[in-house]
């Protein structure tokens, strides 16, 4: 799955390439659309193919906690970010300022079940998009949920589904994220858009939980 992810980077890049150097960059909220419909793909053909319990359950409970961390823990992230920008407004900030940040969003995302002590405290220093690609976090949950949605399409063979996927593939940076989903008739705009991302990451907990009962 991390191939599928990384080669649908790749793909994309090469579609895009048509639109020159300067217009086949993708934007964020598109970043991640090839890579995490790829990693899907893999992922939903390995896991029909799989008919042991026991494997089953291992690749739902992998998919799970990387669907949770794709979403939640990269929102996480951003709240910290966003923490520290607002924060820096009003002047410099220490390092013990920055990690009372990042030790309050953690502890807001992950709440009662993890206790932190103070190693973790600097641990928001590893992060490399904080310093690199300042709020680039947010693009992961956003193709996740964009991806879920994607797919749903898919399995109900929208009409003209892989031409209007590979157009926006090959759009790279030349249009806005909602010209290129009108086609779907999907709307990022709309809140029933985001719940239907976050209820395919509850339809493979619950797909977990059966294994369990």
């Amino acid at each position: 799955m991390t191939l599928a992810h990384e080669l649908g980077h790749g793909v994309h890049q090469v579609l895009a390439g048509q639109q020159g150097p300067l217009m086949a960059q993708t934007p964020l909220t598109l970043a991640e659309t090839a890579s995490v419909f790829g990693e899907m793909l893999t992922f939903r053909s390995v896991l029909d193919q799989t008919t042991d319990p026991a494997k089953r359950k291992s690749l739902l409970a992998g998919k799970v906690e990387d669907m949770i961390n794709t979403v939640i823990r990269q929102i996480a992230f951003y709240a910290f970010e966003r923490k520290v920008h607002l924060a820096r407004k009003e002047g410099e900030l220490t390092s013990d300022q920055l990690c009372d940040l990042w030790l309050s969003v953690q502890n807001e995302s992950l709440g009662d079940a993890i206790r932190f002590d103070d190693d973790y405290r600097p641990f928001w220093t590893y992060i490399g998009h904080f310093i690199h690609s300042p709020f680039y976090v947010y693009a992961y949950a956003f193709g996740d949920c964009l991806v879920n949605a994607l797919y749903a399409r898919y399995e109900n063979a929208h009409e003209g589904f892989a031409q209007n996927y590979m157009a926006l593939l090959r759009a790279g940076g030349s249009k806005p994220y909602n010209e290129l989903l009108e086609p779907f008739g999907l709307d990022a705009r709309d809140p029933t858009f985001w719940q239907a991302g976050l209820d395919v990451i509850s339809g493979f907990i619950d797909q977990l939980e059966a294994l369990d009962g």
